[in-house]
């Protein structure tokens, strides 16, 4: 059973007289879910300090000492410190030696593929979609913007449909799912939401089944699934 807290700042909580693991970030994060998602997966137990937008502390010295960028997710492990969410996710499923980080090559660096995609070509392809519909009041919205993110967006996801679709499923690279499910899970929790739908948007039939697979999993159920804010 995960356990997690919300933990002052500078608090180091221990169990079994080892120090356990502290997740810096806010859960409305797409980034900080990830990481969230996949401590569930592991089972591992942490202590969690809300950080970024409301909560602030991203700009305090001793936050950037530990993330110069000023964003969330960072992770301590004791005396090491990670930032970048995808990176803590591999970092995570090393450390445990999980199936979740397959150790054969090729099937550990296609997952590394669709991790690198949704940072490169993904994430930026959906951003004003999220942004503009969830974040941004309705009198100020661009609608053009958006239009062209949710085209962008589609024209992503017929990529993911179409490659479920040619290995077979129920996930990206078949039978086995992966680090890179849980974080194009996250992405697709976004469109096929109903926060972000607009008239026209494709539906995708194979990926809306990968993506209900998904929605099993008491990872996703938990940090996911909730309304986006």
């Amino acid at each position: 059973m995960v356990c997690f807290w919300n933990a002052p700042s500078g608090t180091r909580l221990k169990r079994n007289g080892a120090e356990m693991l502290k997740l810096w970030g806010r859960t409305n994060s797409i980034n900080v879910k990830k990481v969230l998602w996949m401590l569930d997966e592991i089972g591992q137990a942490y202590d969690r300090v809300d950080a970024g937008m409301e909560h602030g502390r991203v700009n305090d010295a001793d936050y950037r000492a530990m993330n110069p960028n000023g964003r969330v997710p960072t992770l301590e492990d004791g005396d090491f410190v990670l930032w970048e969410s995808n990176s803590v996710l591999r970092y995570l499923a090393m450390k445990v030696q999980s199936p979740l980080y397959p150790a054969d090559p090729a099937a550990r660096a296609s997952a590394d593929r669709w991790m690198d995609w949704q940072l490169s070509t993904l994430g930026p392809a959906e951003r004003n979609l999220f942004w503009g519909l969830v974040r941004t009041p309705p009198e100020k919205r661009d609608m053009a913007q958006i239009e062209a993110a949710a085209k962008a967006a589609g024209e992503c996801w017929a990529i993911v449909d179409a490659w479920v679709a040619r290995h077979g499923g129920p996930y990206l690279d078949g039978p086995t799912m992966t680090i890179a499910d849980i974080v194009l899970g996250c992405y697709a929790r976004r469109w096929f939401g109903p926060e972000v739908r607009l008239p026209g948007m494709p539906e995708f039939p194979t990926l809306a089944r990968w993506y209900a697979k998904l929605g099993e999993r008491p990872g996703f159920q938990r940090w996911i699934a909730p309304p986006l804010t």
